[in-house]
């Protein structure tokens, strides 16, 4: 039987071959070249390690890489470091030469700016009342007698307003290698403001309202056979 013939089916079937076409031509042929789809949680390709050559290093920071053609640095001992914090021939050059000869990492300057860091945090340490802060920083009779002085302040229902205002001076006035404890005793000139306040708020000791001038004589010690590098505080003394 013959099929009758339809103008709409050849017309739509037209429509079709020429749709078909233009998409094509649009989205193309896939030839096995074609870059893969980008994926955002993907790690991303690691750099040309050619590239990033020497001189694309990047140096991290406070670290500057030397100048090529700079002389080397020289090598200053720590015997000339001490001979210029402390007179040659004195007691205290003698005996920082003496704690240096058992700790080669000893360095007078670095422990006076060690020094004043450790007062502060001391000072407000204990009118804070902060036992736990200052276990680490005091020999175990010093901290002793300073939680001592917390506790019975604890039972007054006193407490201390203290403002650490700054250091005007420090200085390493006396030291001593004994045995294999080194111990560094520096005179410290500070500036505080520091009130007690009984339970009512009314001030007890001190003046809330006005800097006081402290100066204080702290030792500080350390085993140097230990592998601990920390100072402790072993003993106060306030100057009158």
């Amino acid at each position: 039987m013959n099929e009758i013939f339809d103008p709409l089916n050849l017309l739509l079937m037209g429509i079709a071959v020429f749709i078909l076409f233009r998409l094509r031509s649009v989205l193309g042929k896939r030839t096995g070249n074609e870059r893969p789809p980008f994926d955002p949680y993907s790690k991303p390709d690691k750099p040309n390690e050619q590239a990033n050559g020497p001189d694309n290093v990047i140096p991290m920071p406070n670290q500057t890489a030397p100048h090529p053609d700079a002389p080397p640095e020289a090598d200053v001992s720590g015997d000339v470091v001490i001979d210029k914090f402390a007179p040659e021939g004195s007691a205290l050059n003698g005996a920082l030469k003496q704690i240096l000869s058992v700790d080669q990492s000893f360095e007078p300057e670095p422990f006076v700016q060690g020094a004043r860091a450790a007062y502060e945090m001391i000072v407000m340490a204990f009118a804070e009342g902060d036992k736990k802060a200052l276990k680490n920083l005091l020999s175990k009779d010093v901290y002793e007698g300073f939680v001592a002085a917390i506790e019975d302040r604890e039972k007054r229902d006193e407490t201390i307003e203290s403002t650490f205002v700054g250091i005007d001076k420090a200085e390493i006035v006396e030291a001593a290698l004994k045995g294999t404890t080194a111990q560094v005793t520096v005179k410290i000139h500070s500036q505080l403001i520091s009130a007690t306040r009984d339970k009512d708020g009314e001030v007890v000791d001190g003046d809330p309202a006005k800097v006081s001038e402290v100066v204080d004589i702290w030792t500080f010690a350390r085993d140097t056979s230990s592998r601990d590098p920390n100072w402790k505080l072993v003993a106060t003394e306030s100057a009158e």
